[in-house]
């Protein structure tokens, strides 16, 4: 499975923006879809996941209430909205796909495919 994820940019404090990761080469609606971040000099941390059929989420607990995970299997795409933007969220967010069993995976280690990640920026 190849995954492109794309959207990041240079963004406001405060403002919003929605990633979007693009799967091919497998069927996309077998995994669960994560997103993870990793900011400079710290460890890649989970930020939301997704089942496969999209009924079920889970998100970090420090990332609840401004990050929303959504996924649509017709379109190969998994997508993360991001609120309230501040500068602590600054980080290249990478999109997953794991074949574990069960709806959630919070484990860098329990996916198996990931994307090239994508830069978010946030000014003051």
């Amino acid at each position: 499975v190849q995954l492109q994820a794309s959207g990041g940019g240079l963004v406001q404090g405060g403002g919003s923006v929605r990633l979007s990761c693009v799967g091919s080469g497998g069927t996309f609606s077998r995994y669960i879809m994560g997103w993870f971040r990793q900011g400079p000099g710290k460890e890649r941390e989970f930020v939301a996941c997704i089942s496969p059929s999209g009924g079920a989420t889970a998100s970090a607990n420090s990332m609840k209430g401004r990050f929303t995970i959504s996924r649509d299997n017709a379109k190969n795409t998994v997508y993360l909205q991001i609120n309230n933007l501040n500068q602590e969220d600054s980080a290249v967010y990478y999109c997953g796909a794991s074949s574990s069993s069960g709806s959630y995976a919070t484990r860098v280690q329990a996916y198996d495919y990931w994307g090239q990640g994508t830069q978010v920026t946030v000014s003051s």
